[in-house]
């Protein structure tokens, strides 16, 4: 549909587009939030360096493991290993607050305008700093949820109580052998409901989410939509960025505003409509507050 040619942002001050970023915050009907990862990294969620380091040089020095995501496919030779590692990821990324108030300062934004968030994070930072539950579609899954590893059913359970148990009772890289999580229905292993590969379980949460955001799509075809990307990047562009481009070019209401450091970018086709914007997006939201 859209041409190889991309319109990027200028080298000049942000200043500009922040002014019709603000412009069309205030005169759209509605806002459709997309957000990637680069949201929680501006958040301070890093997944290297001293985070890393801070909560996993035990396993960088036993494995050689070098950053958070890397050793997420480590091949541990224990489950009492493997859940010791995953425990800590998932407490630390889900049930640790972000260190900068980047979501809060968004929710500032959009808090009393028509809104709905898609976003392909798994950290839950949109729901921990307020967001309306019902206003969220969590497309690749939750850290906060277990699944069967077969899977033998399409359902989810809530692992907080468990993982803080996991952390707690660790001992030198391993938890105990009765807090492996198995799954209540056959007995199998449980694991992680991140969206790897076709074995991903959509819950009832997961549909019921995917129906509202159809809906709020629907219904509000033709407005002034405010398309908002934050953050993301090309790994997964046909959940968000390549949707976000084309229900623009079918709007003509529409506005797309791109926020991404570096990855600012629009098909020349939706250039009238598209904002994009240069610049850490912690700054940027600072700024629009």
């Amino acid at each position: 549909m859209f041409s190889k040619i991309w319109t990027k942002p200028s080298t000049k001050s942000c200043s500009e587009p922040m002014e019709r970023l603000k412009a069309a915050l205030q005169d759209c009907d509605a806002v459709v939030i997309g957000a990637g990862s680069g949201l929680s990294t501006a958040a301070g969620f890093t997944y290297t360096g001293e985070r890393f380091e801070q909560h996993f040089s035990d396993f960088a020095q036993k494995y050689g493991i070098q950053d958070m995501y890397s050793g997420g496919f480590y091949p541990f030779p224990t489950q009492e290993e493997f859940w010791a590692y995953w425990s800590r990821y998932i407490y630390i990324n889900r049930y640790l607050n972000a260190p900068k108030p980047v979501y809060e300062d968004l929710l500032n934004l959009v808090r009393d305008k028509d809104y709905f968030v898609i976003t392909t994070n798994v950290d839950h930072c949109f729901q921990k700093a307020g967001f309306d539950k019902k206003r969220l579609f969590y497309t690749q899954g939750d850290y906060g949820l277990f699944q069967c590893s077969e899977p033998c059913c399409q359902e989810t359970f809530d692992n907080e109580a468990v993982i803080r148990e996991m952390v707690e009772r660790q001992k030198n890289m391993k938890i105990p052998t009765e807090l492996i999580p198995v799954c209540p229905h056959c007995g199998k292993p449980l694991t992680m409901n991140l969206r790897s590969d076709n074995n991903f379980v959509e819950d009832e949460g997961w549909h019921r989410a995917a129906e509202r955001y159809e809906n709020f799509l629907r219904t509000r075809a033709g407005e002034k939509i405010l398309f908002l990307e934050l953050g993301v990047g090309y790994n997964t562009p046909v959940i968000i960025k390549y949707p976000f481009w084309q229900m623009t070019a079918k709007n003509p209401n529409a506005i797309y505003a791109c926020i991404n450091q570096g990855q600012a970018v629009c098909p020349r086709e939706i250039q009238r409509q598209a904002i994009c914007i240069n610049i850490d997006l912690g700054n940027a939201l600072q700024e629009l507050s």
